[in-house]
């Protein structure tokens, strides 16, 4: 985090690298221990400058039965001191373990772990400097948990840690809020909701995965829309996984992603041997060339559910136009369900672009006629929830 702290209390020196490195490695068995689990919080406590956190954290490292760090208590005693003189926001803790100034006992993983229950009520300390230490993924796990809850914290420094990929992981989770991690939420609990459009919401592959994760959970949504968005292959490999135990979803629309072959081979695999209950897929320019595309029409021959496809806009080899035009002849795809039509020029087979989709013409209101025509419309025929007579 590139942010200068603000207010640092105590001075350090910047040291070399390789301190940290001859510290001893961490045990990659990461996760709190039932010795070291955090139990409740101080019940009703939150920490303000008047209670001194030196004698917080004393009483806390007592209450969980965890060795106290001198090191930690000295720099809380400084932070204690400054209160006293009148500073009461804006202030940075420096717990580096590079202080070259003062005896340094490193902190480890459980010492942050009593250190960020301190902090997570400290409302006016909004920078924390704990580099070079020992807190490995144990620490990471903690610091995670920190960010999440103190809101204030705008400084935090945690480099020469020992955190490894998964504690990385971790921290990296909760500095993203795409929108889909509260959509995703939202799904483990509602199950009303039927229809859900989130088309040009910047969703990419971790978004994805946060829908997905809430719909082995959700009971009742119909027709998912992620179209127009930043989706690959690699976000269909959890859209493949849910779709073999959801028996809800009946419509998605994948268009104007860009999930490739690889993508609409995972769909295939799982639409061919398990799924059920999907009767309609769009994946209208997605960059799927010949292989995706024939996949997934091998899938309408074994599945007799999936009833709509729209792949228009994607790259159309001969063996495409083929397998298309084959589902098309044998009445096994009706020409009003998808948005490709057969033609032949010269004994060979080509595919033309027809008006039909799951949302043609959703933004569009025919000014004689008819103003709703499924086949153009597909999804709101399929899902009809709030759809006007």
């Amino acid at each position: 985090m590139a942010a200068q702290p603000p207010r640092p209390v105590g001075e350090r020196s910047m040291g070399s690298p390789r301190e940290a490195a001859r510290a001893p490695a961490r045990s990659p068995d990461w996760a709190p221990t039932q010795a070291r689990t955090p139990g409740a919080a101080l019940v009703g406590q939150r920490e303000s400058p008047e209670s001194g956190l030196q004698e917080h954290y004393s009483n806390l490292c007592m209450e969980k039965s965890q060795k106290i760090n001198p090191f930690i208590l000295r720099i809380l005693q400084e932070v204690d001191e400054e209160i006293k003189k009148g500073l009461a926001a804006g202030i940075t803790l420096n717990i580096a373990g590079n202080n070259r100034l003062v005896p340094v006992e490193r902190v480890t993983g459980e010492d942050f772990w009593i250190l960020s229950r301190i902090l997570k009520n400290c409302l006016y300390i909004n920078g924390l400097d704990v580099g070079y230490n020992l807190l490995s993924d144990v620490g990471a796990y903690y610091a995670a948990k920190l960010v999440q809850k103190q809101l204030n914290l705008i400084y935090l420094n945690l480099m020469f840690n020992d955190i490894g990929p998964e504690g990385g992981e971790l921290i990296a989770k909760v500095l993203h809020e795409e929108s889909t991690v509260h959509i995703g939420r939202m799904l483990k609990e509602n199950h009303c909701l039927v229809v859900l459009h989130m088309c040009k919401h910047d969703i990419k592959n971790s978004g994805i995965q946060q829908l997905c994760d809430a719909l082995y959970l959700n009971s009742s949504l119909r027709y998912l829309d992620v179209s127009c968005n930043k989706i690959t292959h690699d976000g269909m490999v959890y859209l493949a996984d849910v779709l073999k135990s959801n028996t809800t979803l009946e419509v998605i629309d994948l268009s104007f992603n860009r999930i490739e072959n690889a993508g609409a081979n995972y769909l295939s695999e799982t639409l061919t041997s398990h799924n059920r209950s999907l009767k309609a897929l769009s994946v209208v320019s997605n960059n799927i060339e010949g292989e995706g595309l024939v996949a997934l029409s091998q899938s309408m021959k074994t599945n007799l559910t999936f009833s709509h496809i729209y792949i228009w806009g994607n790259k159309f080899d001969e063996a495409t136009c083929v397998a298309y035009s084959d589902l098309i002849q044998m009445g096994r795809l009706k020409p009003d369900n998808t948005d490709v039509e057969p033609f032949v020029v010269d004994g060979r087979v080509y595919l033309a672009e027809v008006s039909n989709g799951l949302k043609k013409h959703y933004y569009w209101t025919s000014t004689s006629g008819e103003s709703y025509d499924h086949s153009s419309n597909a999804g709101f025929a399929l899902v009809p929830v709030g759809q006007q007579p």
